[in-house]
């Protein structure tokens, strides 16, 4: 030990005793206090790799919030740095990235899992199902954040709720849609559980990441899109590569984005930065579906104004028809496999309680608005 080292040490403990003999305890508490604040601490480096284009708004910067939420609460004990889709590795991608621990955070929509988690569609959205505020109801107060859990340990992940953009679009169309027989033969692009239903009634579901989106629909290899809403579809230029743009957005009536943890990783954390990784997650879970409720409308008003873009309605008749087949397509997804029967009882079981209060509250109040 070097002397000034050692003198150090000498003062310290001298000082320490000194407290001690006195009595203080509460100086003493706090000398502890301050030298456990001054000691070197373990920094943990972290990637979120995302299902988004780098900084896409609403869903990218989500994204980027929940990262410098962590970081900043963590006072940088956690250091998280965001790749966006293709960066580090293909949008969908993420999911394994994440359980094979080479990204620790992974943010994205979790009906892309579908092929290797039957039930994954139902913690994101379900066809003329739950609303967003529904959704979170179901997942943080109904039991749906334990089955969630349960489908994901598996594959070392924690799966939490990242975001909502509430109620979608119905999707971007060079044709109207009349009749249910328009859809037939279409190739839109459109993922989950409303993929299937397309599939049902004609059409042809392709799957596709958000960056190759505009090529897509505007080269005509699909016919027809749907994306998000109007904040990210003005941002994505749909508006000069189809002329209809229709509403409602029945595939997706408030999903769910998801922000999953490696495992391995959080159980790696003191207990603070554990509590910091969650709350910052679920703080932009509120935030998104307040910034997409505010952003929506005046993106909206811009495509029709400006752009000239038609707002259209589906019609009631192919609204029945698609809700006939969701509720046919629901039912057989559940029984894929028993964790898929368990997840949709749960659901099914909160939609039928939650639907009265939804209609006696929000909806009669809407309605009454509009008089």
């Amino acid at each position: 030990m070097k002397r000034r080292d050692f003198i150090g040490a000498i003062a310290g403990a001298t000082a320490a005793t000194a407290l001690t003999a006195c009595g203080n305890d509460q100086s003493a508490g706090a000398n502890v206090a301050n030298a456990a604040a001054a000691a070197p601490q373990k920094i943990h480096q972290w990637k979120m790799v995302t299902t988004w284009p780098k900084n896409f708004p609403g869903l990218g910067t989500g994204a980027n919030k929940i990262a410098e939420l962590i970081t900043q609460m963590s006072g940088g004990r956690i250091d998280v740095k965001v790749y966006g889709a293709g960066e580090l590795v293909g949008a969908f991608e993420v999911f394994d990235a994440v359980s094979r621990g080479n990204a620790q955070l992974g943010h994205a929509g979790a009906y892309y899992w579908k092929g290797k988690i039957p039930c994954a569609s139902f913690f994101s959205s379900v066809p003329f199902g739950l609303t967003a505020n529904e959704m979170n109801a179901w997942l943080y107060y109904g039991g749906g954040m334990e089955l969630w859990e349960e489908a994901y340990k598996p594959f070392g992940l924690i799966p939490n709720p990242g975001g909502n953009a509430g109620t979608q679009m119905g999707g971007w169309f060079n044709k109207e849609i009349n009749t249910i027989d328009d859809l037939k033969g279409l190739k839109m692009r459109i993922p989950g559980l409303g993929g299937e239903v397309l599939k049902r009634a004609g059409g042809i579901p392709v799957t596709l990441p958000g960056g190759e989106l505009f090529t897509s629909l505007q080269s005509g290899a699909i016919d027809a899109l749907e994306w998000v809403g109007p904040y990210n579809d003005l941002a994505f230029g749909f508006y000069k590569a189809a002329k209809y743009y229709y509403t409602p957005g029945w595939q997706e009536p408030g999903t769910a984005m998801e922000c999953m943890i490696n495992e391995a990783a959080y159980n790696e954390l003191p207990a603070d930065l554990q509590v910091i990784v969650r709350t910052a997650i679920k703080a932009v879970n509120g935030d998104m579906l307040a910034e997409y409720t505010a952003r929506n409308q005046q993106a909206l008003h811009n495509l029709i104004s400006k752009h000239g873009v038609q707002l259209r309605h589906f019609p009631d008749d192919v609204l029945r028809a698609l809700k006939t087949i969701a509720q046919q397509v629901v039912e057989e997804e559940a029984k894929a496999d028993a964790l898929s029967t368990k997840v949709w009882a749960s659901q099914k079981a909160f939609t039928d309680s939650v639907v009265p209060w939804t209609t006696a509250s929000e909806q009669a109040y809407l309605r009454a608005r509009a008089l």
